[in-house]
């Protein structure tokens, strides 16, 4: 793990240069997404068996996941599981129930009413990654909030495997509540939730995260149907001073680091002796993962702890990065957020790591990656809503402003906006 000395940008020079090699692998990839894309828009289930067989090696003759394998999933996988994810059920429903919006209704003004109708989207697709590392925590954070929300259907689709789809996922699916699970997975799964195939319903919003290939899927067929985001590699952000715990900070960004070899795991700190520790402990505790190659791997190409003079300086360059996870190890936690300006999420504390978040805790761990924390919001219950508009003026509350309508429409050059008023008043002009 590099150690670096420096300011803001040493951090940033280094970011940005892990950002722009994914794009370049992006852009190699993204061609053959389009054309997947365009097969299932065209051809629906033939072209979606055809995809499976070729990167899944499984030949399905229904995709639909039978009620009988959520059965099995629920007979094989551990009680312990499953009260894990009630428990986590119940955090997380907690959490979003109070993001919950109301519509309003305004009539302040004689004759004039004004309000917004808040109503929820009608079909929500999930994609829930089944690749080097399945996610049932996944199901609950993208599926709960739409169930706050009021969505009337949630469709599910996972990759397929020979022996059928992962138990666990199913179960997780089983207590979110999914209506429907499709095995099918990759960009082409993408494709058959946008445009619909025989078999599969075409959905208002995709949501869910999934390697390169889904979320250049996502990005092709976004217009068509709206999507949560485009995610990138995942990634942490450790401010540390004096106070900090080598060994729960090395953890920590680790626990990052086991997820892909594009993650990205930085502490900046503003002692250089924990420092030191740090990467001691981190190439320490990574011989002991089970995932420790690809640990190592996103250490030894996107990690670096960088030492910096002030907690200032750190903060300034956090926001600049705009990490999907940030911790704070330092001495008031709570008062440090103040500094905090962008951040998908912040965890506060020794004893807040970002798994717990992740798992149990209840806010959303579906969050911007890639620097998107400047201007994109972890996933909540607004993200399966939608907002209307209406309003009612009597006839002489627009009257009362008709002048002042025609004058903007006439200034655009938008004449016939102007007609539309003056109309309604004409007949009574000319008597």
């Amino acid at each position: 793990m590099k150690l670096l000395y420096g300011k803001q940008d040493v951090i940033l020079a280094s970011i940005e240069a892990l950002r722009e090699a994914a794009k370049i692998t992006e852009k190699e990839a993204a061609a053959a997404v389009e054309n997947i894309v365009l097969d299932v828009k065209a051809h629906g289930d033939e072209a979606l068996r055809a995809y499976t067989e070729k990167f899944d090696k499984v030949t399905l003759e229904s995709f639909r996941v039978s009620e009988d394998a959520f059965a099995q999933a629920l007979a094989v996988v551990e009680s312990e599981f499953l009260q894990a994810l009630e428990g986590a059920k119940a955090n997380i429903v907690s959490y979003h129930e109070k993001q919950k919006r109301q519509g309003f209704v305004e009539a302040e003004q004689i004759g004039i009413i004004r309000g917004q109708l808040i109503r929820p989207l009608e079909t929500v697709g999930v994609y829930v990654p089944g690749g080097t590392a399945a996610y049932p925590s996944s199901v609950l954070m993208n599926v709960l909030p739409a169930k706050i929300a009021g969505v009337k259907r949630i469709v599910m689709v996972t990759p397929p495997h020979k022996d059928g789809v992962n138990p666990y996922i199913l179960a997780a699916a089983k207590i979110a509540g999914v209506d429907e699970v499709y095995s099918i997975g990759g960009a082409q799964a993408v494709a058959a939730l946008a445009y619909g195939t025989e078999t599969i319903p075409r959905v208002d919003k995709i949501v869910g995260p999934g390697n390169m290939y889904v979320a250049l899927a996502k990005r092709a067929v976004f217009g068509d149907v709206n999507i949560d985001m485009i995610a990138g590699p995942s990634d942490i952000l450790v401010i540390a001073d004096e106070t900090g715990n080598a060994k729960y900070i090395a953890a920590d960004l680790l626990s990052q680091a086991e997820h892909d070899v594009n993650s990205a795991a930085i502490l900046v700190t503003t002692d250089e002796a924990l420092a030191k520790e740090v990467q001691r402990e981190v190439e320490r505790q990574a011989e002991e993962l089970p995932r420790k190659d690809i640990a190592k791997a996103s250490i030894e190409r996107n990690g670096a702890i960088i030492v910096v003079d002030t907690l200032d300086e750190a903060f300034e360059a956090a926001n600049a990065i705009a990490p999907e996870h940030m911790e704070l190890h330092v001495k008031e936690p709570m008062m440090a957020l103040a500094n905090v300006k962008n951040a998908g999420s912040i965890f506060l504390g020794p004893y807040a790591p970002e798994p717990l978040g992740d798992y149990f805790a209840g806010p959303n761990h579906v969050l911007p990656t890639s620097g998107t924390a400047r201007f994109f919001s972890p996933l909540s219950v607004d993200d399966f809503i939608k907002k209307s508009s209406f309003l009612s003026y009597t006839r002489e509350a627009l009257y009362a402003v008709k002048d002042q309508i025609v004058v903007l429409a006439e200034k655009e050059g938008l004449h016939a906006h102007a007609k539309s008023i003056q109309i309604r008043f004409e007949e009574s002009e000319e008597k």
